[in-house]
């Protein structure tokens, strides 16, 4: 279903203008996202309903989902292991915010370390999608971490316990899928913007 939908698109696309093949791999990859996106979250939110756990789904996906557009990080290279990611940490993770309590020292601790590595190591790109800007990837990279230091002020005086977990486990998960060692665990390339300035 997914390449009948995605070959349909492209088609229209290359219908009215020529592209070159690096735009023609970026389009198809912006579709097979979108498509991937749209039916795994309309399945996650059914589940999340069903399991009675929707409002803090649906929270920790926006806390989740403002990081991850600046700070970007490692995408699964089959659509079943994206899957199983996807349930395992949006589910599994919204459940235990609202079963478990953490100091808020160790909250503010965890959440600057990630803060530090966020720093460091975004926005993360992917072979697929590179950020070759330069200036997008300082401009990623300053909202991600603006982003971050508010989810920590919030955190740190804040007392609703199940809205300072939701922001605590998106900064942890965002921080691990930007860092090296994750990419190198499920065997994808790292810097993918390199490739492209050694080539000019």
């Amino acid at each position: 279903m997914k390449d009948v939908v995605v070959n349909h698109l492209m088609n229209s696309v290359t219908k009215y203008k020529n592209y070159d093949q690096i735009k023609l791999k970026e389009i198809k990859y912006g579709i097979e996202s979108f498509y991937l996106t749209i039916t795994k979250t309309l399945v996650i939110f059914g589940i999340a309903y069903l399991l009675g756990i929707f409002k803090t789904f649906a929270l920790f996906m926006l806390f989740y989902t403002l990081l991850r557009t600046n700070g970007a990080g490692l995408h699964a290279k089959k659509s079943w292991q994206c899957w199983i990611g996807s349930i395992l940490s949006f589910l599994t993770i919204p459940y235990f915010c609202t079963h478990i309590f953490i100091s808020k020292q160790i909250m503010f601790l965890v959440s600057f370390l990630c803060l530090i590595l966020i720093f460091i190591y975004s926005p993360a790109d992917t072979e697929k999608k590179p950020i070759i800007n330069p200036t997008k990837r300082k401009v990623h990279k300053i909202l991600c971490v603006i982003t971050t230091i508010i989810y920590i002020l919030l955190i740190t005086f804040l007392q609703n316990n199940d809205l300072c977990n939701i922001m605590f486990f998106s900064i942890i998960l965002q921080t691990v899928l930007i860092l090296p060692i994750s990419y190198k665990i499920f065997g994808l390339s790292y810097d993918n913007y390199k490739n492209y300035q050694q080539q000019v």
